[in-house]
């Protein structure tokens, strides 16, 4: 539960309490502060992850996830993992190296270069709007 509602009436009373919660519910709530991860924690969370996916990383290759995931998302980085194992066996490496994760980062885009790519490609895409009204998809 998150809340950034202040002092805020109790839904269906006329008491005002903080976030608008029940005073006897905010009493049980433990709140707990976050903070983003850090470079070396995400390189942990990958190490971890590789581990669990029976993937073995280079040292530079998890060096490289962990920057991928400083300068993209995590899940995008996390995600790179299986499909650079793949690539690495297909060149029969029991290794994922570093050219791997930048083979990876070459077929699939993540959410800032997806968005980009849609932007550059505006206006030729098969169902974008034609300029014509009076043509339809079937007559196209």
């Amino acid at each position: 539960m998150a809340s950034n509602r202040g002092v805020a009436t109790i839904r269906g009373t006329t008491f005002r309490s903080p976030h608008g919660l029940p005073v006897d519910l905010l009493d049980r709530v433990l709140i707990i502060s976050t903070q983003p991860y850090t470079a070396s924690d995400m390189e942990q969370i990958i190490s971890i992850r590789s581990a669990e996916e029976d993937v073995t990383l280079s040292p530079d290759a998890l060096t490289a996830l962990a920057t991928l995931a400083t300068q993209t998302t995590l899940r995008y980085a996390l995600n790179l993992i299986s499909t650079a194992q793949v690539i690495a066996r297909k060149r029969r490496s029991t290794v994922v190296e570093t050219e791997d994760i930048r083979k990876c980062y070459g077929y699939f885009l993540d959410e800032k270069r997806s968005t980009q790519w849609l932007k550059e490609q505006q206006g030729s895409l098969v169902f974008d709007a034609t300029a014509d009204p009076d043509v339809t998809m079937a007559s196209a």
